[in-house]
């Protein structure tokens, strides 16, 4: 093999890569936990203290969604199996965010509640950019 190849690891430095591992993992482990709590915690529970009421089928979507794009923000790239998975899971991810940013905005809960969902957006929208293959 004469012609030297870079894989996409190496390309964008190890520094980044242990920081996008890092963000990764925080993300998973953060929607592991919040999906797991959509499909296991009775509804009651769930909308008891929240400002605006979804319908029990619809949070049980998103805790689906959740608990997958968790899984696909950190398996695809540790199995190397379909790693173009991890920037889909985590743009999904940052879509449900911008959905949990806007609720938690208009349901009253003020900008100071808001800035959590954002920030997890954000880090969602940079792991889905720095993972997009070019």
């Amino acid at each position: 093999m004469g012609a030297t190849t870079r894989t996409y690891e190496s390309s964008i430095g190890r520094t980044e890569t242990i920081l996008l591992w890092s963000v990764q993992l925080l993300l998973a482990a953060l929607f592991l936990f919040a999906g797991g709590m959509k499909l296991i915690v009775p509804i009651e529970k769930l909308t008891a203290s929240a400002p605006i009421h979804f319908p029990p089928a619809f949070l049980h979507f998103v805790g689906v969604c959740e608990v997958l794009g968790a899984l696909g923000l950190v398996l695809p790239r540790a199995t190397r199996v379909l790693p173009e998975l991890t920037p889909l899971a985590a743009s999904g991810l940052a879509i449900i965010m911008i959905g949990a940013t806007t609720v938690t905005l208009y349901g009253g809960m003020g900008v100071a509640a808001a800035a959590f969902p954002f920030v997890v957006g954000v880090l969602a929208s940079i792991v889905a950019w720095r993972r997009w293959r070019r």
